[in-house]
């Protein structure tokens, strides 16, 4: 559409939106999030009364590879730093998930329900393993520090502790528990912990997790976060520091979280040189114990135990893996240090592992720990596992369980490779979210694994060129486009799609903030401003927020309301390009000009309408006056005069009357936001002379009217075609009417054959074959 700007001034009225459309997404976010407190300042950082209280455990447990069993007993200090009398501690004994009595157990995980027409073998035979295996933590000892026994209930996954008296604030309680549980069968019960047993050595991989009672967080914002655990929603734990004494068949190698304190006794002495060779190992793994030794280890017997001996000071979690077929290799990580002493990268994996698990896991942990810590701030642990085993992919401080392997040939797919690398990554990257940021996982997921995800995909960046990402803006568009979506801020476990709502859409909510809203330097300021504030203590989603606007000066409320508090998804619209010209007011030019542009439209002949050849003016020449032969393009004196009137008064504003001769084009390119979330704009333009421009709109230009906006284009060049986005990158869910003019979406599609395999309907759609019944 082409027509004309009157006034030169009213045309760059046209860069703003009208007003009257619902604004309340670019509201202050302030009544949607807590109060600022003595704990927990406006700016997002710690208060000056933050408090966060602490448990110490001193453990001694046993694992016992015959019965495949976890026996232990604790001594375990808590600290009430808060200024709450506390009548009761409560402890989380999330083994009991896998209990007879746990209700969850039964409940189904899947989206909708249980379809019976989708019901897998391995889930029967899940069913069925359920039958014999009761995974219940059974407490057989809960004494005071003077073995006095202390009254407490068993609340599902949850143990309240009856204290004689209130926990006075600033006061310490020391008690002691034993328990005990049988391990589960990975390969039947899949859990984040279990054992994996291989057929053909009759040998066992353990990863051990959740296999404490483990304090649970007594907190400023909720009180004791004592929600029950159903599966998904994980853990928030109190920092603390752990001595934990392994006790495992003499032939195990042994990973855990912490520093092994007793290398003497539990290594060979080959085996401590090897590892002091690999202290100074930056560009290659050294194996502490070799593939020949993990096989000839496989093959023989305990001559009878060995234990184990960990500290863990600052954690708040601790895991363990436990294996005779283990081979273990280890580098330094370049440029991390603790005490003067390197940070180590180390490796534990079957032969069934290799080729993959020795070439890749333990360059993926030092890259990890490279590359987080400029984005955030130096690892402060000595080391960093990665296990392989029966557990997918799982994270503890210093040490997580991964799954990848290789084909039983030793070939592997390329997805397998990039699989491996980026579990690795993900679940290494979790020491620093939540591990030490320590978010409380059971309220929001997000924190740690969308926090975490974005990190990892950053870090996966820097790996190499092109790497396929997972929870890449294009890979989230069909999630984004579902109806039946909640808001990033649900609770854990009343998320379905947990995997795009809690690891993708904060993945690529924070890329877009860091691309096209804050740019890198100011987002990667803030968010390492974030992650310094809150180490070693407990942030929640406001103060997230707060040190992420506080830090980088911009003002992201409605960023947050969009992306984390609604439903709305990012569909913008093309609606419309306007094409004007500017009137230069001056009749000589604009007479003609309009008068070409009357000859050049399309005209309908007086033959095509059936009418007489000659006019009745043409027979009856007395009917013609002045204007019958008046020229259209002739400037009156009036017209004249009222020209030279503006020329004087746009000389008395010291505008330059050379302004109204500009060539220039005016597009007015109209927007909607379909989607209704809010969204910079990035438009790609073309002109007709071959050449392009892109532009990026802030979200602001929606302040004013958040569902229809437009955009002012002043060019000399001619347009020839506007897209939204053009290299998909704000994950817009509707592709189609990104362009202007409109163009056909290129799709793929996959041809079947017509036969009942791939259309089973057919088979209730054949007529019916007609038999013959004698009498």
């Amino acid at each position: 559409m082409k027509c004309v700007v009157f006034f030169l001034l009213s045309a760059f009225s046209y860069a703003s939106a009208e007003s009257g459309a619902p604004v309340g997404k670019f509201q202050q976010h302030d009544p949607s999030i807590p109060t600022p407190s003595a704990q927990r300042n406006a700016s997002g950082a710690p208060g000056t009364s933050y408090w966060q209280n602490t448990a110490d455990y001193d453990i001694n447990v046993e694992l016992d590879d015959v019965k495949r069993t976890i026996a232990a007993e604790a001594k375990v200090t808590y600290r009430n730093a808060s200024p709450d009398a506390l009548e009761y501690l409560w402890v989380q004994l999330d083994q009991n998930y896998l209990s007879h009595n746990a209700d969850s157990r039964a409940a189904p995980n899947t989206k909708r329900g249980i379809d019976p027409a989708k019901i897998t073998y391995s889930a029967v035979d899940r069913l069925l393993a359920y039958e014999d295996y009761d995974g219940e933590m059974k407490i057989s000892k809960l004494t005071d520090a003077q073995d006095k026994p202390l009254p407490h209930d068993v609340v599902k996954t949850m143990l309240r502790l009856d204290l004689e008296k209130p926990l006075a604030a600033g006061a310490d309680f020391v008690f002691k528990i034993a328990w005990s549980y049988p391990i589960n069968d990975c390969n039947r019960i899949s859990a984040r912990t279990g054992y994996e047993f291989f057929e053909e050595d009759g040998n066992c991989i353990y990863t051990i997790a959740q296999w404490f009672p483990r304090m649970a967080a007594y907190t400023d914002y909720a009180g004791w976060i004592n929600k029950q655990f159903l599966g998904t929603g994980e853990f928030t734990l109190e920092f603390g520091n752990y001595t934990v004494r392994l006790t495992v068949p003499d032939d195990h190698l042994v990973a855990a979280t912490g520093a092994l304190q007793n290398v003497d006794t539990v290594l060979s002495a080959t085996q401590r040189e090897r590892l002091k060779m690999a202290q100074g190992e930056l560009k290659k793994p050294v194996f502490i114990a070799t593939p020949e030794e993990a096989k000839a280890a496989e093959k023989g017997k305990p001559k009878g135990k060995k234990t184990w001996v960990f500290q863990a000071d600052k954690v708040r979690d601790f895991a363990f893996a436990s294996s005779r077929k283990f081979i273990w290799d280890a580098m330094a990580v370049e440029g991390a240090s603790v005490s003067g002493k390197p940070v180590m990268a180390m490796s534990l994996y079957p032969k069934e592992g290799m080729p993959l698990w020795d070439k890749y896991s333990t360059h993926a942990i030092a890259h990890t720990i490279q590359t987080y810590s400029r984005y955030t701030f130096d690892y402060p642990y000595p080391v960093a596992w990665s296990v392989n085993g029966p557990v997918g992919g799982m994270e503890y401080p210093m040490i997580c369980f991964n799954g990848p392997r290789p084909e039983k040939d030793g070939t592997y797919p390329e997805r397998t490779k990039y699989a491996l690398i980026g579990v690795v990554i993900h679940e290494v990257g979790h020491n620093y979210f939540p591990m030490i940021v320590n978010s409380d996982e059971r309220q929001w997921t997000w924190m740690d694994e969308g926090l975490n995800s974005f990190v990892e995909y950053l870090t996966e960046e820097e790996w190499e060129n092109d790497w396929k990402h997972r929870r890449n803006e294009r890979g989230m568009v069909d999630y984004m486009r579902t109806t039946d979506r909640v808001p990033v801020m649900t609770n854990s476990e009343s998320i379905a799609d947990l995997g795009p709502n809690a690891y993708g859409q904060p993945t690529v909510a924070l890329n877009i903030l860091r691309e096209h809203i804050l740019g890198r330097e100011a987002f990667d300021h803030a968010f390492k401003i974030y992650a310094r504030r809150w180490m070693f203590k407990r942030p929640t989603p406001s103060d997230f927020f707060r040190t992420m606007e506080d830090a980088s000066g911009v003002d992201l409320d409605w960023f947050w309301r969009g992306w984390f508090y609604s439903v709305d998804h990012v569909d913008v619209a093309i609606d419309e390009v306007k094409w004007l010209q500017l009137d230069t007011r001056d009749p000589a030019i604009e007479k003609p000009r309009k008068k070409q542009e009357e000859d050049e439209l399309p005209k309908t002949t007086t033959k095509e309408r059936n009418y007489p050849l000659t006019k009745r003016v043409d027979r009856f020449p007395e009917l013609k006056d002045f204007y019958d032969s008046f020229d259209e393009t002739t400037v009156l004196p009036s017209e004249k005069k009222r020209f030279e009137s503006l020329i004087k008064e746009l000389k008395d504003q010291e505008i330059d009357p050379k302004l109204l001769q500009t060539k220039h084009n005016f597009y007015v390119i109209e927007l909607s936001n379909v989607g209704g979330l809010v969204t910079p704009v990035l438009l790609k333009i073309d002109y007709t002379d071959g050449s392009s421009e892109e532009l990026k709109l802030p979200a602001e230009i929606w302040r004013f009217n958040t569902e229809k906006t437009s955009k002012l284009l002043f060019t000399p060049k001619e347009l020839k075609s506007v897209t939204f986005d053009p290299r998909q990158e704000l994950v817009d869910t509707d592709v189609e009417n990104n362009f202007w003019p409109r163009r056909p979406v290129k799709s793929k599609f996959q041809l079947y054959k017509d036969d009942k395999a791939t259309n089973p309907m057919r088979e209730l759609t054949k007529p019916e074959k007609k038999t013959e019944t004698k009498k």
